[in-house]
């Protein structure tokens, strides 16, 4: 076969120059990720160096050439077929990119917890203006009845309810929780109405049942309730509120120039770190309210319960607020 040297030369040059450059790349950088479109490029000019040398295969002259683009060919071959070491999970990194997302949205945090804190003050009024209004407002059969006959069965209890199905419970209260975090989330594609009605609905509840309690005298029995369990379920769902006003607010733009998908695309992994965290935090919440909140005095006493409650609220509010600082 008969090349004009010159000229093939003066054609592939740049294409070898391009991948020398992106191999030197790669050797100086060994921790560098590209993206599939450096990859697929990559590729392409490995291949098509490699048919330029096979093209030199019967031609005896430029030895020189040919020592080039063997070197590399083999250097690109290395590049592409090496064996890495299994990709390593960065466990720290996975953990602190939680409390750093929620920092970052701190005013769509307190957005969720300002509506919330309006929806318990309706649940609270409604309940102490017309106490038959919880049968509407509280849609949960164990809570329609007086707490006085309540704590009185609970407290004289002589089995335990939950014997045999407490692991299924918890998955239950796990899922159940969860979900609702989610849908906080999703809601925000509403540009947060939906999330603004849920989380004031939350409120209702909540504020319905602390009414009801301490109208009827259960204050201690309501904390040691609620405590072990919602000091960290109640936050969870509010950082499932505070992702959905995340979202609602890089759809809504709020005078921002920058395209939509642009602004989804930026808070996108704050959101995914949000709501992970908020799971994770649903878990140990469905755990706790099947293995401790269910239990009460005097099996678990009310200030042991108050007390757990009340540690689990300060660690999450100081890993939230500390953790992950620089």
């Amino acid at each position: 076969m008969i090349i004009d040297i010159a000229r093939f030369t003066a054609a592939e040059q740049p294409y070898w120059d391009e991948l020398e450059r992106t191999l030197a790349k790669l050797e100086t950088e060994p921790g560098l990720r590209m993206s599939l479109a450096e990859v697929e490029r990559l590729h392409y000019l490995y291949e098509r160096c490699s048919a330029d040398l096979a093209r030199l295969d019967t031609f005896s002259t430029e030895p020189r050439l040919r020592e080039f683009l063997e070197s590399l060919v083999s250097r690109a071959y290395s590049q592409i077929h090496e064996t890495r070491s299994p990709l390593t999970i960065r466990w720290k990194a996975l953990l602190l990119a939680f409390p750093r997302a929620f920092r970052r949205h701190l005013d769509a945090f307190r957005l969720a917890m300002g509506i919330t804190i309006v929806g318990i003050l309706f649940g609270w009024f409604a309940i102490r203006v017309d106490p038959q209004a919880k049968a509407v407002i509280m849609p949960f059969p164990g809570l329609m009845g007086s707490p006085k006959d309540r704590v009185a069965k609970e407290e004289s209890a002589t089995t335990d309810r939950l014997k045999g199905v407490r692991a299924t419970f918890s998955a239950e209260l796990m899922t159940h929780n969860i979900q609702v975090a989610i849908v906080a989330l999703a809601a925000g594609i509403t540009f947060g109405v939906g999330t603004l009605i849920l989380l004031f609905y939350n409120g209702v509840i909540l504020g319905a049942v602390a009414a009801d309690y301490l109208g009827a005298g259960q204050g201690l029995f309501l904390a040691g309730w609620l405590l072990p369990h919602g000091s960290i379920e109640i936050p969870a769902i509010l950082l499932g509120g505070q992702a959905g006003f995340v979202l609602a607010g890089a759809l809504i733009g709020w005078n921002s120039r920058e395209p939509r998908i642009t602004r989804l695309r930026g808070v996108a992994r704050d959101l995914f770190a949000i709501i992970g965290g908020a799971a994770c935090l649903l878990v140990w919440a469905g755990l706790v309210e099947s293995f401790i909140s269910q239990y009460h005095q005097p099996v678990l006493p009310y200030a042991l319960k108050i007390a757990f409650g009340l540690c689990e609220l300060a660690a999450l509010a100081g890993f939230l607020g500390w953790a992950g600082r620089e």
